[in-house]
């Protein structure tokens, strides 16, 4: 799933996108929520994790509902260790990450899981994980850089800032070019959020506050995505061919929305949901629920003194998180 970024770190950074790049934006119209059917028996269970560690959760789930990665945090006299935790379905294998903190973002089909974590001056520094190998990918010289998302492919997107002085540039690392990174032809500012098997890649831009949100198609054409009467619109994340975000209408808080990113029809939803993740099929997670269509649901889990919280969703519905009872534990939910 793609998640810009969550994303985490994408939703707070400033964007940039010009009405000059790419022209009036045109209202689109809303549609008819997708549909899907959820089941009555929705379960939580606690996915294995270190049990000398002080914190664990999980934060990515490929679409196949296969692979999931997420973080631990081991206490040690001499200082903290980060732990980068990945999940063959039941099968759990910890990986030391050198540094100060490992944040994964995304993980494909093939279980290649992408993150970013920062060098030792603080500058952000983008890494992948495959076959049990913590690599850190090619960047270009800049004030920091950062993945958002990867497709079935391989195909990594992100950004980095001042590449082009004062500027944030959306990034590229091409499957096919093993080692390589480019700079994306995209919106002045642009973060990608996420990227299709296809190549389509969606995003937003703008100075902060003022954002635009936007697809790139294959063959280099870019649209804006929009809401009737305008407004700034941001993106959480996108999967498929559906993107969730949020656009300023003049109220006191944004609302919440899903586009279509075929066509930029869109749907209004439930106010009460979190814009962690989106899957193929349409389906949102974020917080402690889950939307379907544009009404939302809460997860079972939370109770008195006991959080949740949803981070990631597969293409099967399985959702994967945390449950916050006295300490944080990785957790995945099914039949939801």
């Amino acid at each position: 799933m793609t998640h810009t970024a969550r994303h985490r770190m994408l939703a707070g950074t400033a964007a940039g996108l010009l009405a000059a790049s790419l022209g009036v934006a045109v209202a689109s119209t809303a549609t008819a929520a997708p549909r899907t059917g959820a089941t009555s028996a929705c379960t939580i269970s606690t996915l294995p994790y270190p049990t000398d560690t002080y914190r664990a959760d999980a934060s990515v789930i490929d679409p196949s509902g296969r692979f999931v990665a997420g973080t631990a945090l081991r206490i040690r006299e001499d200082g903290n260790q980060y732990l980068l935790l990945t999940w063959d379905g039941q099968q759990l294998t910890e990986t030391e990450a050198p540094g100060n903190g490992i944040d994964p973002v995304d993980v494909n089909e093939s279980g290649i899981v992408i993150g970013n974590g920062w060098a030792e001056n603080g500058i952000g520094r983008p890494w992948t994980y495959r076959a049990g190998k913590l690599e850190q990918l090619p960047v270009l010289p800049s004030t920091g850089i950062f993945v958002s998302a990867i497709n079935k492919a391989g195909d990594i997107v992100g950004y980095g800032s001042d590449i082009v002085p004062g500027e944030f540039v959306a990034l590229r690392w091409p499957a096919a070019r093993p080692g390589t990174v480019e700079v994306l032809d995209a919106p002045v500012n642009a973060q990608p959020v996420g990227i299709s098997p296809n190549g389509t890649i969606v995003g937003y831009a703008g100075p902060f506050g003022d954002w635009t949100s936007w697809v790139r198609r294959p063959n280099g054409k870019i649209k804006p995505l929009a809401v009737t009467g305008g407004g700034s619109t941001s993106l959480n994340a996108a999967a498929g061919h559906w993107a969730v975000g949020q656009a300023w209408l003049g109220g006191t808080s944004p609302a919440k929305v899903r586009w279509d990113v075929r066509d930029g029809s869109y749907t209004f939803l439930d106010q009460e949901m979190g814009l962690d993740d989106v899957n193929a099929k349409g389906v949102v997670v974020g917080g402690d629920r889950v939307a379907r269509g544009s009404t939302s649901r809460v997860l079972p889990g939370s109770g008195e003194r006991i959080n949740i919280g949803a981070r990631a969703i597969s293409d099967t519905d399985t959702i994967v998180g945390f449950r916050n009872a006295d300490r944080v534990t990785p957790v995945r939910w099914t039949g939801c």
